[in-house]
Parts: structure tokens; sequence; C-alpha cells
């Protein structure tokens, strides 16, 4: 068996219910802290009230972008916390890791950026950060990056430090319950992206394997149950598969689709889950038809769980996803905001993407242009 290393929080709760245990797990951090909520500040009530007075509440309005970090860092320092919590969606969780590890940390923050600055590690450890995920998709909880928009270079790129990992990550699918039908089905579809690109990773370990492979079809199933109907049953398998997902694009990396999504979300502003979900079943279709020996049956394995949920044959899959996802109203890439006019922008962006590092093939220009049209 190849060597291979574990980056994830020392402890996870999972679990209806678990929430309610936050305040007093929180606070034996300290007494003072940040709490970044999303933009309902109704939603994390409950928290602020159970954490005191010594509390300060952030709003993440829309997914962060340097700007509106810098804004939140100013605050956030003058707080002088303790720990940072952030309770939300994957944006929310972005901006609360990035301010644990930024408050703390002395110089420019454009040099711990990826891309376009120097990625350095951080000069000082974090501060501790507890998450809550109130959405199944990206997985922030456990991942040790967050990601940045950068508005004047039209990017998004990460801020990576193995210390950023939370010191604690709460996942209580009953905070998704009722989660809006469409941003289920958007980072619904980013959860079983980040179970099928770690699986076909190049950077794939046992441990990964684990987790990722028995998430893809009970997750794709989930989905399909929500968007039916309200189902707690389904929010559970959804929440599960979100956390295997983060757990193992954190240890194996991601894939095609994602070095595709963080130059499309800095270009456009479009939503992550949203992108993903148009191209998943394109870069599956791609990476199937490039791919031979373990690397094609891996994709094989994939394509037969997808087509058990969806019915039809494993050659299919791809497409079929693909039809399934525009039918339950998922809009193509067209209407996300990629014109043909950035098709080549995109495509040379995206070659030297870090997430395309774990793609299981290397996919020319050609078939990445190709790619991006039949996600349109």
């Amino acid at each position: 068996m190849t060597p291979f290393g574990i980056v994830a929080p020392p402890r996870i709760l999972f679990g209806r219910g678990e929430a309610a245990k936050a305040p007093g797990l929180i606070k034996a951090f300290g007494k003072r802290g940040v709490l970044v909520h999303g933009a309902n500040p109704a939603r994390a009530a409950w928290l602020v009230d159970g954490l005191g007075r010594e509390v300060l509440p952030l709003a993440c309005l829309g997914e962060p972008s340097l700007p509106n970090l810098m804004a939140a860092l100013a605050a956030a320092r003058r707080h002088r916390p303790d720990w940072v919590v952030a309770m939300g969606g994957g944006a929310a969780l972005d901006l609360g890791k990035a301010l644990a590890a930024l408050i703390p940390a002395p110089g420019d923050p454009m040099e711990h950026l990826e891309v376009v600055g120097q990625g350095l590690p951080l000069r000082a450890a974090p501060l501790p950060f507890i998450a809550l995920p109130t959405t199944s998709g990206t997985g922030a909880e456990v991942t040790r990056n967050a990601v940045i928009g950068l508005p004047d270079h039209g990017r998004k790129v990460s801020l990576r430090d193995d210390r950023m990992v939370a010191r604690l990550a709460i996942v209580d699918p009953a905070l998704t319950d009722g989660c809006p039908r469409s941003v289920t089905l958007a980072s619904g579809l980013d959860a079983v992206t980040q179970v099928i690109e770690p699986y076909v990773s190049i950077k794939a370990t046992a441990y990964t394997d684990a987790l990722a492979g028995p998430a893809i079809g009970p997750g794709l199933a989930a989905l399909r149950r929500l968007m039916e109907g309200e189902d707690p049953q389904a929010r559970d398998k959804l929440a599960w598969t979100s956390l295997c997902g983060g757990l193992a694009l954190s240890n194996a990396g991601l894939g095609a689709v994602h070095g595709f999504a963080g130059v499309i979300g800095g270009m456009t502003g479009a939503a992550h889950g949203a992108i993903c979900g148009a191209l998943l079943g394109p870069v599956l279709a791609a990476n199937r038809a490039a791919a031979a020996g373990p690397a094609r049956a891996r994709l094989d394995e994939v394509c037969v769980a997808l087509s058990g949920v969806l019915g039809s044959t494993a050659e299919d899959a791809p497409a079929a996803l693909q039809n399934w996802a525009r039918r339950a109203g998922l809009p193509g890439l067209s209407a996300l905001g990629v014109t043909s006019v950035l098709h080549g922008k995109i495509v040379e962006a995206s070659q030297g993407a870090s997430s395309m590092k774990g793609n299981p093939v290397v996919l020319g220009a050609d078939v990445l242009h190709s790619v991006l049209e039949a996600a349109s």
C-alpha cells in the first residue's frame, strides 16, 4: 500500500441535534470570539445568544472577496478574539476560516494567496476555528484552505495552510433542513463532485477511497430524493456525502471540474456549486474517453454507481447526469455568464489551476474547449 498522511479536524461531530453542543464546546476555547454567519442573521441568533455578549457577529453576504475579507479582518482584529466560529454555507465557512488564519498573521495577506500571490505558509498559527455548515456541498468545515475572490484579477484562489483545518467541525444535518431547492441542487452536485474527483484523482489513497467511493451513489440518490421533496433522511445522507467529500479532497485533491470552477467563478461571479454541477457530466465524459488502464477502471466504477441511480447504462451515465440536472433546474454555463468569447481565457487559466494536477488524465486545450461547449 502506498504511504499516505491524513489532514483532518481533531474532532468532528456528526448527527441531528449535535449543534446544540456548540456553545459550550466553543466557549472552551476562550471568552471572546467572532461569529461569521450568512446573510440572514436570524438563523444564527440561537448561537449568538448561547455564546454571550463577548461574541462579535459578522455577516457574509456572498462568496468572500479580498476587499470584504480585509474589511472583516479589520473589525475582527479590533475585537481581539480568542477564536472564530462560522455557521453558514461554504462562503461563510471560507470567510471564517480565512479570518482565523489571518487575525494573528503579520504582513500582507497577498503573501499567502496562491496563484496571484506567493503562496507562503502563515507566519503565525491561526486562531481556533470552529465550523457549522448549513448547506451540504463544499465540505469546507474539514478542509485546510479558504477560497477568496480577487475581483481585480478575475480569479478565485486559495489561502492554504495545514494549520487552517478546523479544531472542531459540527455537521448537524438539521441545520440544512428547508434549504432552498436551487441551493440544495447546486450545493448537492458540488458534494457529489467532491466524492467523485478525489476517488479518480491521481493522488487518491486508501483513506480517501474508503470515504469517497461508497458515498457516490448514495449521495446522488439523496439529492434526487430532495428534488422531489423535503426528506430528513435524505438530508442526513447528503450531509454525510458532503463531509466525506471535504475530507477526501483535503487529502487527495480534486480534478478538472474544480480546475475550471475557480477560474469561471472569478471571471463571472457565478455560484460555485452551479458551475461544478454544469461541468461534472461533460468532464466525466471527457476523462472517460481519454483514460486507459487503472484510471479508466476507476471512471467506469463511478459511471456504474451513477447509472444505478439514474437508470441509465454506465456508458451513458455522464450524459444522463447532465440531463437530469438540467431537468431539475440547474442552469448551463452560458446562463451563468460564460460566453463563448471567454472560453479561450478560461481554458488557458484552467490549465494552470492547482486542482487540474489531480485529474486522472491530462486534457488538452481542444478537449477542454469541447467540455465548455458541452456544459453550456
